[in-house]
């Protein structure tokens, strides 16, 4: 007897012969008739959850259309473990760009100018791995010379004193003055002595009344 039968005490009826025999050669009719209405219910229901899982994602989808010349993020979470894209882990980089447009292949489908360093990646992407770039002129970093110095260090160069304030301690009170440097935003203002800034910096005090 076949495996089947001996494992299970019963005869292994398949429909893989089917397509090879007429319906008066096979006795259990029926038994072709109930498969195909099961895979028939089977289809329809796959299909009822491909169409709503289908319209979920269309309420969510824009109609995204890109042009040559236009900047764009280039989506870089699918080559993880092919290159490493500044830091590694949670803080890596999700986007890398902005890259400019070059050809556009279809409307789904771009040819970017990538940086040789990353030259292993060929350059053409759908457009689900491309976000817009808005041109923003405080993202553009001024070309000014920074002197490095022997030991890799450079000076600063104050640009304005925001904020003056008397800090109280236990036995004494201190004159302390909010500072903002060159090549540094709002949010990297420092703290210094005004005692000290008053000597380096002279000419920013001038007719400036001393805390305290």
């Amino acid at each position: 007897m076949a495996p089947y039968e001996a494992l299970y005490g019963l005869k292994c009826r398949t429909p893989l012969y089917w397509i090879h025999l007429s319906e008066k050669k096979i006795h259990e009719v029926d038994l072709i008739h109930e498969t195909e209405e099961k895979v028939k219910v089977i289809q329809d229901s796959l299909k009822a959850a491909s169409d709503r899982q289908k319209s979920y994602v269309d309420l969510k989808r824009k109609e995204i259309e890109f042009q040559v010349g236009d900047k764009i993020f280039l989506k870089v979470l699918p080559w993880k473990k092919v290159l490493r894209f500044d830091r590694k882990g949670k803080l890596s980089s999700r986007f890398i760009g902005p890259y400019e447009i070059i050809k556009r292949i279809r409307a789904i489908v771009h040819r970017l100018a990538l940086l040789p360093k990353i030259d292993r990646i060929h350059n053409v992407f759908h457009i689900s791995m491309l976000r817009r770039y808005w041109s923003d002129p405080s993202h553009v970093i001024s070309s000014t010379e920074v002197k490095i110095q022997p030991q890799m260090t450079y000076s600063k160069e104050l640009i304005k004193i925001l904020v003056h304030e008397m800090k109280e301690l236990i036995n004494k009170k201190v004159a302390l003055v909010q500072v903002l440097w060159q090549r540094h935003g709002i949010e990297e203002v420092t703290w210094k002595l005004e005692e000290i800034m008053r000597k380096q910096y002279p000419k920013l005090f001038t007719g400036v009344r001393q805390v305290g």
